[in-house]
């Protein structure tokens, strides 16, 4: 492995980072908080003189192949959380590192898991930085890079490989580069649209920044302690809804809608079956937690809600679901585990994923009934190669047995059934609360160190998609020659 030009390029990275620290310093300076402005100054230091230093190493060979594009993704996203974490760390306004560091991860990968116990009493420039990491996370911090920085396609290509969620990435264009720079811009466009939306509703211009950002990355964190339910303005909610489950679509769409190829919309099933599962979890919970409140509109609204933020994997709340029916938990655990389309900037299986496991589990049926006949897999029209139903199977198989394993040793701990479970569900499939003492009243502050760091890990898993994770785990790929 070139691991000289793997550590170069993470240098660079980190030299973003440092930039993005003291943008989020100019926040703790106009609300005067000198506490917090000094801490993202020193944090930005440390991240400058790693990425320097980084940056001093000479490759001889610069061209990254999909090894060494696995390899770059999962260090920067553990580097990016490792000084990430540290702004709340010095400034005391987490005391403890660890806690720093699961609060962070929880805002890279968009999941929303928190440990604080009283949000509103954080700085403004902490909350800031803490919603921040969620909108830079939604789309990846790679392909935020890309889109600022100069790489070569081929390079960008790899990178985009190993960072896009979802199956397969899909090309909008021939340039990686230019391919990131749209995807950017249709995120931010939609991101102006809900800023304004959410300020001609009556929300403050600092909490609409801070839910625009944390609805962008599907992330979940809100700078009010009852989240959405704070402001009591169906109006809100109705457009946080909304927008949760535009950013739980392939950006792709909006690209084609961009330049009128609306056959390529069309013929797109994913979409559909997203929205079908939307409508019928959201009937299906109206009709459970009928009676609760005051009126039909307000019952099908706050279900919906629920239902947006589950399964876009956002994790607002504007109810506490713990007081709901089993049944109603049912629900809500298994949109966890569907999550968002491929190339959202939501988490979960992915339905593109489960489409093809679908196709390939009633193939098998098709085979031992018609063991003589050929039966390929269609998606969208296109057969599907094998190898990328090997590829998902694989996935699968490799997700189901981290989240049985995690499941097992967050176990040993003090939570119950229901929470080890939901912990476990919540993190790997970043969405955030999960039931019980870590349900939307409460958070994760109680859980033990051990159950923190392996959760930290689920959430990098989760929204990596396991394999740049693992890979570094692998001592194979580190006895390469340092070249």
């Amino acid at each position: 492995m070139k691991k000289k030009l793997v550590f170069s390029i993470l240098g660079k990275f980190m030299l973003i980072e440092a930039a993005l620290l003291l943008l989020s310093s100019i926040v703790s300076l106009i609300y005067k908080e000198m506490n917090g402005a000094i801490s993202f100054w020193i944090t930005a230091a440390i991240s400058a003189v790693i990425g320097k230093s980084l940056c001093l190493l000479r490759p001889k060979n610069s061209e990254l192949y999909a090894k060494e594009g696995l390899m770059i993704i999962g260090l920067v996203w553990i580097f990016w959380s490792l000084v990430g974490a540290l702004p709340f760390y010095i400034s005391r306004e987490i005391p403890r590192y660890i806690d720093c560091f699961f609060e962070t991860v929880s805002g890279f990968t968009t999941t929303g898991a928190s440990i604080l116990t009283d949000i509103e009493s954080m700085s403004k420039g902490m909350l800031f930085w803490r919603s921040f990491t969620h909108w830079i996370g939604g789309m990846g911090v790679l392909v935020f890079a890309m889109a600022i920085m100069p790489l070569a396609d081929k390079n960008a290509l790899h990178l985009m490989r190993a960072e896009v969620p979802g199956p397969a990435v899909s090309k909008l264009v021939p340039r990686g580069m230019r391919n990131a720079k749209i995807l950017y811009g249709i995120y931010i466009l939609l991101c102006v649209i809900e800023f304004v939306m959410l300020v001609c509703g009556g929300m403050p211009v600092y909490d609409s920044i801070i839910h625009t950002f944390s609805t962008a990355g599907t992330g979940g964190f809100s700078c009010k302690n009852a989240s959405i339910g704070t402001y009591g303005s169906p109006y809100i909610e109705w457009v946080i809804t909304v927008f949760m489950l535009l950013f739980s679509l392939n950006f792709n769409l909006f690209y084609f809608l961009l330049i009128k190829k609306f056959s390529s919309v069309w013929k797109n099933s994913e979409w559909k079956i997203f929205i079908a599962i939307v409508i019928i979890a959201t009937a299906f919970l109206s009709f459970d937690i009928r009676g609760i409140y005051p009126s039909p509109g307000d019952t099908i609204r706050t279900a919906a809600f629920q239902v947006a933020a589950t399964i876009s994997t956002t994790g607002f709340c504007t109810a506490d679901f713990n007081l709901w029916s089993g049944f109603a938990k049912v629900v809500i655990i298994a949109l966890m585990f569907i999550g968002a389309c491929a190339g959202s900037t939501g988490g979960g299986l992915k339905i593109s994923r489960l489409i093809i496991l679908a196709k390939n589990a009633t193939r098998t049926l098709r085979v031992v009934w018609r063991p003589n006949t050929i039966h390929n897999i269609k998606v969208d029209g296109k057969t599907i190669e094998d190898d990328t139903v090997r590829a998902t199977s694989g996935y699968f198989i490799i997700y189901m047995a981290i989240f049985s394993i995690s499941w097992l040793v967050v176990s040993f701990g003090p939570l119950t059934f229901e929470e080890s479970l939901s912990s476990v569900a919540t993190c790997l499939n970043n969405v955030g609360p999960g039931f019980g003492s870590l349900g939307p009243t409460g958070n994760f502050y109680q859980i033990n160190d051990i159950s923190k760091i392996l959760l930290s890990l689920n959430m990098l898993l989760g929204r990596l998609e396991i394999f740049p994770i693992l890979m570094l785990f692998m001592p194979s790929v580190w006895r390469k020659k340092f070249i």
